[in-house]
């Protein structure tokens, strides 16, 4: 079938399994490009399929040489409806696993169920033995608690009164003025319990109780910060109390993992184009901004270049590892430098609707949003029929 990006809000519904495929071989490219990383070689990653997730596989396969386990929750093709980018994207890197001779498997099921973290274990154990580092880059608006039964609902709300900014609507350019009224307290409870820390602790203790961690393994979450502009709708609303719990529950899994001289630490990541960052209102303005600023600077990244940093500068060093005073590793600190953090804050209240085509960098933020789903790689032919119903080699049945 020809497959057109279909676009509704913040989310594309359709995928292209050739731009996806580009998408997953550049990023690969990248890693090798930049040398061999002394890392962990048994790795499971959590939330595997896109983002910072994939980028972490791949750094994981072809910077370290390492054996990945990918757990997601990605919709397959039918015939003449296409897949999710992330399916797309595994398939894509199953592939290029296998021709580089590497050990790759996938679980597709919801990574919050127990069934899906018994079959995760199973696999490990059958496969692996155990895993050297585990990280969790999961981000779900919904979450059934396996304890109570209970289906918790994520919401983006500031905490205690209403917030009004700008925001730009990415497709049109046109920027407006949006007021977001305050939580509750179930809103601030169901939030932390889909986005804080309970399901990486679940995992954490499932793998100990299992057996299935190697000595010293380590685990890895990740989180964002970001600046005083977006603070009151994200760091210190709803999103923000689940980032605290989230860096919290860090100290307690280190506290458990201590018994195999383990680790674990939250890594602060930069702001880019996700599916999720762009539901968020006011970060589009804010991250077209902070893209024409950084590359401006010579100093922009994407999820893999963001993550090939912190393993090669930062979890493999073979040194301590340096955390911030909440012992919280930053690889957004070149996002967080004064100067770029200045530049914006002159641009803000000069940004609008005229402006933002000579301040902001909103090709660059489509062009990012459009790459997520497979589209605008130079190198595809879109008019071309593409195979949407592809397999995915290395996916283990639940």
């Amino acid at each position: 079938m020809i497959i057109e990006p279909k676009i509704r809000g913040f989310i594309c519904l359709t995928s292209h399994p050739a731009g996806c495929e580009k998408n997953i071989q550049n990023q690969i490219e990248y890693v090798k490009s930049k040398g061999n990383i002394n890392g962990a070689k048994k790795v499971l990653v959590i939330g595997a399929s896109t983002g910072f997730g994939m980028a972490s596989r791949i750094s994981s396969a072809f910077g370290s040489g390492a054996s990945t386990i990918g757990v997601f929750f990605e919709k397959p093709p039918q015939e003449g409806k296409p897949a999710s980018p992330g399916w797309y994207n595994s398939v894509a890197f199953q592939k290029e696993a296998a021709k580089a001779g590497l050990y790759a498997k996938s679980i597709n099921g919801d990574a919050f169920s127990r069934e899906v973290k018994a079959k995760t274990i199973e696999l490990i154990k059958a496969d692996l033995g155990t895993v050297d580092l585990v990280i969790y880059s999961l981000a779900s608006p919904v979450r059934m608690n396996p304890e109570t039964g209970i289906l918790h609902r994520s919401v983006l709300k500031p905490i205690g009164q209403p917030y009004t900014n700008k925001t730009v609507d990415f497709h049109t350019g046109v920027v407006s003025e949006i007021t977001i009224e305050p939580c509750n307290e179930e809103d601030i409870a169901n939030t932390v319990a889909v986005m804080g820390g309970d399901d990486w602790s679940l995992w954490m203790d499932a793998l100990m109780n299992a057996g299935a961690l190697s000595e010293n393994a380590m685990t890895v979450a990740y989180s964002y910060i970001g600046p005083s502009l977006t603070e009151a709708v994200y760091r210190k609303g709803t999103i923000g109390r689940a980032k605290d719990h989230l860096e919290a529950t860090a100290f307690s899994i280190a506290d458990k993992m201590k018994a195999i001289h383990g680790q674990a630490f939250v890594s602060v990541n930069k702001a880019l184009v996700t599916q999720a960052s762009s539901a968020i209102p006011v970060i589009p303005l804010y991250i077209s901004l902070l893209y024409k600023v950084m590359k401006e600077k010579q100093i922009h990244e994407g999820c893999i270049e963001q993550i090939q940093r912190l393993y090669s500068e930062r979890l493999f060093t073979g040194n301590k590892i340096d955390t911030d005073e909440k012992g919280r590793i930053r690889v957004d600190d070149w996002e967080m430098r004064t100067d770029v953090q200045d530049d914006i804050a002159t641009l803000w209240p000069q940004a609008t609707t005229e402006t933002l085509p000579a301040l902001g960098d909103l090709p660059g933020y489509k062009s990012e949003f459009l790459k997520l789903f497979g589209f605008g790689f130079p190198e595809i032919d879109y008019t071309k029929d593409v195979q949407e119903n592809l397999e995915m080699p290395g996916l283990v049945s639940l």
